[in-house]
């Protein structure tokens, strides 16, 4: 049985053998061709990066309403809310006591006047006696010394009439600064003197406001010498848009004037002042706002798509292509993300050329054939995706 079994598979062999071959014939060619990636080529671009931070208004100046002499408030001249000038009347206080003062300064004046006077008149007599040895020196020495004695009591009544001519001025307050009042705080029939601790009223200057925004102490070297080189150029300071609380802007204009030296030592936080022209008194003090503040300016910055950073052990790299097609990965140095795309502060140069889209099968040093990236096609599906993704919702 075993020599029947032997000789079956020895007249099968040479068809096995020949179905073998046919197979190895047919069998078709495996090596892939050079994957597709799409490339850009990186060059340097001015790049402005803004942030946004929580504000508060204050008004560039303040007055409290004080009044400078005591008295009964008579009326008060102005409305409330509205605007002031700088010497407007606001409050009348009882001018009768004080003219009666004045009147009496004014008597005790004319009365040293009339000493003065008299004194003159017998120095001057005494004079020529003196010459003449008709009386003594002593006599003569006193009636110069009452003379002069009479001239410091008119400067003295002088100044005292002087001084009840500002009470009676001072009965009427004035405003000392241009700006918008606020509610009165005292009443006619108030008792009111200049040693009171609490205001008459209060006046903000507020066709100007400050828009004061804390940052941290860190991020701010890059915009002390962006505030730096602006001063030098134009003066104005860094531009910064005041937003409304729906994210819309303000129809005002805004640039910071300087930054804090010192250092909060709870937050690490340091103050940037903004000054805003507000002619529509739409920003008013206290308010919190949204200020778009500049936080860095590059004059030539390195920037590489979102996408075409891969991530090895944590540490960013990106593909380049080099000029024989060949593909490399390279370690960076990331900055700042704007707009889907990184600041490269290191690792790359003007020129190279980087992969943007099809590293998934990359291996380093491996021949590519490469394409131009069409920035514009994917922005337009990019918003289109989102246009469509909001029409949804």
């Amino acid at each position: 049985m075993k020599i029947d079994f032997l000789l079956r598979l020895s007249s099968f062999s040479p068809l096995v053998f020949l179905l073998l071959a046919g197979c190895g014939a047919a069998e078709p060619d495996t090596a892939q061709p050079p994957p597709v990636v799409s490339v850009m080529t990186v060059s340097a671009t001015r790049l402005e990066l803004m942030e946004e931070l929580p504000g508060r208004v204050a008004a560039v100046r303040v007055a409290e309403i004080r009044p400078q002499a005591g008295g009964i408030v008579q009326r008060r001249l102005f409305e409330q809310g509205t605007e002031v000038r700088a010497g407007q009347g606001l409050f009348q206080i009882n001018p009768a006591p004080f003219k009666a003062e004045m009147d009496t300064a004014a008597a005790s004046l004319q009365r040293a006047e009339a000493a003065l006077a008299r004194a003159r008149t017998q120095a001057a007599r005494l004079q020529p006696l003196v010459a003449a040895d008709a009386v003594s020196g002593q006599v003569y020495d006193d009636a110069v010394s009452q003379r002069e004695q009479a001239v410091a009591d008119v400067a003295q009544a002088r100044a005292a009439l002087a001084r009840k001519q500002l009470d009676l001025k001072f009965a009427l307050v004035e405003a000392p600064i241009s700006g918008r009042i606020d509610q009165t705080l005292v009443t006619e029939g108030a008792l009111v003197s200049s040693s009171d601790t609490n205001p008459m009223a209060r006046i903000q200057q507020i066709d100007q406001v400050y828009v004061d925004v804390r940052r941290p102490a860190a991020s701010l070297e890059a915009l002390q010498q962006a505030l730096a080189g602006t001063r030098g150029n134009s003066g104005n300071g860094l531009p910064v848009t005041v937003l409304r609380s729906n994210g819309e802007p303000y129809p005002v204009k805004g640039h910071i004037l300087f930054s804090g030296v010192n250092v909060d030592a709870g937050t690490g936080d340091v103050l940037l002042r903004v000054l805003v022209d507000n002619p529509q008194r739409q920003l008013l003090p206290g308010m919190f706002v949204r200020a778009r503040v500049p936080h860095a300016a590059y004059a030539e910055a390195l920037m590489v798509p979102q996408q075409a950073v891969v991530r090895v052990a944590g540490k960013p790299q990106v593909w380049t292509l080099d000029a024989l097609g060949k593909v490399h990965r390279k370690p960076v140095e990331l900055g700042e993300l704007a707009d889907r795309s990184y600041h490269v502060r290191s690792g790359l140069s003007v020129g190279q050329k980087v992969v943007v889209e099809g590293m998934e099968r990359l291996a380093d040093g491996a021949a590519v054939t490469a394409q131009d990236w069409k920035q514009a096609e994917v922005t337009a599906v990019l918003h289109g995706t989102q246009a469509a993704a909001a029409s949804a919702r």
